[in-house]
């Protein structure tokens, strides 16, 4: 462990990160992220800070790390085209996750081209016929309660599926356009026109102020509804699954907006 750390992102997890830092002995000089603020509750980011004072730079990107044989300083650019070499012996990288998707990969199962885990339908299936996907496999990295309650979603269409039911052979996609970043699950199944799942989740690769969000397909609006906050990235955003009913299996994409 060295000494002074800088840590890359400021996301809820970048924030744990500076605690098990301190707690290892371990100065924190910085947090560094690209975007506007930070990530997390604004009360988690207070109480760090407070407990354990460090910088946290925004509108930042590193463009390299400095030192011989031994990381010596950390280079980053400001927005505005100043730069600056962060003293320091540790890098912590924490942001812009991506799924546990190895054993997927490997397998030849089609992957989201947005979450980089497979693709599934609102049953959490995949492309593989006997093969489901849920948790973290599907998006990057989510509380555990969150995870836990895509198995208790995914129980009913395992039963029907080693109950003989048929696998659906042609979902119907569904994908967002920017700046919402992914959506998962990202697939209907045309033959459930009532799926178990109760919402799916989105993320936004920039900060929202009360975004209204637009289901539509083939032209028609197929859901409305205002955000009534601000969404950050890297925190989920959920959308209810009541509109699945009136789109088409059988028509085009669907595709989620965010105005």
């Amino acid at each position: 462990m060295g000494r002074r750390a800088v840590v890359i992102g400021a996301e809820h997890i970048s924030h744990s990160a500076v605690l098990t830092l301190r707690h290892a002995g371990a100065e924190v000089a910085a947090m560094v992220t690209d975007l506007p603020h930070h990530q997390t509750f604004r009360a988690f980011d207070l109480g760090a800070r407070l407990r354990h004072p460090f910088a946290l730079l925004t509108d930042t990107t590193v463009t390299g790390l400095t030192g011989r044989g031994r990381l010596e300083g950390v280079r980053v650019r400001h927005r505005d085209g100043r730069t600056a070499v962060i003293p320091g012996d540790t890098v912590v990288f924490t942001g812009d996750w991506i799924p546990d998707h190895e054993l997927a990969r490997s397998a030849g199962i089609a992957l989201d081209h947005g979450t980089h885990g497979p693709a599934v339908d609102t049953g959490f299936r995949t492309a593989e016929p006997g093969v489901f996907a849920v948790g973290n496999l599907l998006h990057p990295v989510e509380t555990a309660d969150m995870a836990a309650l895509d198995g208790r979603f995914a129980a009913g269409p395992v039963l029907r599926h080693l109950a003989d039911a048929p696998w659906p052979a042609d979902p119907l996609p569904v994908r967002v356009a920017a700046p919402l970043r992914w959506i998962a699950p990202n697939r209907i199944d045309p033959d459930s026109p009532r799926p178990p799942l109760e919402r799916i989740t989105l993320r936004t690769a920039e900060f929202l102020t009360r975004p209204v969000l637009i289901v539509r397909q083939d032209g028609r609006t197929l859901h409305r509804r205002r955000v009534l906050r601000t969404v950050a990235p890297a925190r989920p955003l959920h959308l209810g699954t009541d509109w699945i009913v009136a789109a088409d299996p059988y028509g085009g994409p669907v595709l989620i907006t965010a105005d």
